[in-house]
């Protein structure tokens, strides 16, 4: 395990504990989740190291990992995907009309998304850190992924589009990222980040039990405060936050899994979701997960 002595992002060491929350996917374990006072955001602590984090993601069920399809909340994610990974293609096109470029997409799981962009026509670069995962890509779709040690390698400006969808949250050399992120980038060229927004109703509601706290699998938890301050630190800046509203349905039915609360926890589950919604209504950046859009300040 590894501890923080000051804040990820900010290096402020004033930090104060928020709560005590569990791995409640695999090993029940507690850890503590810290918040920065300056730039607002939240951690685990103690996190595992890099190279100790991977036995947190051995276990069948995680997702992005197996694509399995058993089970009503793995039903779930693949109905939802199928509809969203058009949106988010068709959102990443509409900021170059008329024309394709070059997209890397980091944490491309078993490449759903990235074999999306490359069926429209893409240059497609993916990363995985996951073995498994890169094959079963290959095994869908003939794709080839790269691992993710290829990151650092890649050569400047040479990308229109990079995306992280609910990725960023599990990187451990955060502020390296996006020092490449910024060399990566053409000039008019797009970061998108997904990730879960702790300070969304859901988030609220369920507290400790929030299935999108996930630790330690997520070393971060961001509000749109925080990821400014990341943008700001590097040189770059938000241009646009965008909801994923299916996001505030999924992780509060994960929740209720994990409360155990049957036909009635699929129920609030759903309650909570829609509510989670309509204030994200009146305020994009309190939807249960936000994607920012972000480009390069001009020179």
């Amino acid at each position: 395990m590894q501890n923080y002595p000051s804040c990820p992002i900010c290096n402020n060491t004033n930090i104060e504990f928020v709560l005590k929350t569990n791995d409640f996917s695999l090993t029940k374990e507690a850890f503590d989740i810290i918040l920065c006072s300056n730039c607002c955001l939240q951690y685990t602590y103690p996190v595992p190291t890099k190279d100790n984090i991977g036995v947190y993601y051995n276990f069948s069920d995680y997702i992005s990992h197996t694509d399995i399809k058993k089970g009503l909340m793995n039903k779930v994610y693949h109905f939802v995907r199928q509809f969203t990974l058009k949106q988010k293609a068709n959102f990443i096109q509409s900021y170059f009309p008329n024309r394709l470029g070059k997209i890397l997409d980091i944490g491309s799981g078993t490449g759903a998304f990235a074999n999306t962009m490359k069926m429209k026509g893409w240059d497609v670069l993916a990363l995985e850190p996951d073995e498994s995962s890169r094959k079963k890509a290959y095994e869908n779709y003939g794709l080839t992924i790269e691992p993710i040690d290829h990151f650092f390698q890649l050569p400047h400006n040479s990308f229109d589009v990079i995306t992280l969808w609910h990725v960023l949250e599990h990187v451990h050399e955060l502020n390296d990222y996006f020092i490449h992120f910024n060399s990566l980038l053409n000039e008019d060229g797009k970061l998108i980040i997904a990730v879960p927004n702790y300070t969304s109703f859901d988030a609220n509601y369920y507290k400790h039990m929030w299935a999108a706290y996930d630790v330690p699998r997520h070393l971060y938890h961001f509000s749109p405060q925080a990821m400014k301050v990341l943008c700001e630190r590097h040189n770059m800046h938000i241009i646009k936050y965008k909801p994923m509203w299916f996001d505030s349905l999924y992780v509060s039915l994960l929740t209720e899994k994990y409360i155990k609360w049957g036909i009635f926890g699929t129920l609030r589950a759903l309650i909570v979701g829609i509510v989670s919604n309509l204030v994200a209504l009146i305020d994009t950046k309190k939807t249960s997960s936000v994607i920012y859009v972000i480009q390069k300040n001009s020179h």
